[in-house]
């Protein structure tokens, strides 16, 4: 099963979140990218 099917949502849009010129992509989707391929997500501000 592919990363978009994990996430449940379509290759376009995995296409747009993995774009490093997006800049609207939320923590929330982050998240979920990150769940889809067995990872957890952590946000470090120093």
């Amino acid at each position: 099963m592919g990363m978009a099917a994990r996430m449940k949502t379509s290759r376009r849009h995995l296409d747009r979140l993995l774009d490093p010129e997006n800049t609207s992509v939320t923590l929330a989707t982050l998240r979920r990218a990150a769940s889809a391929v067995g990872r957890n997500l952590r946000v470090e501000i120093e």
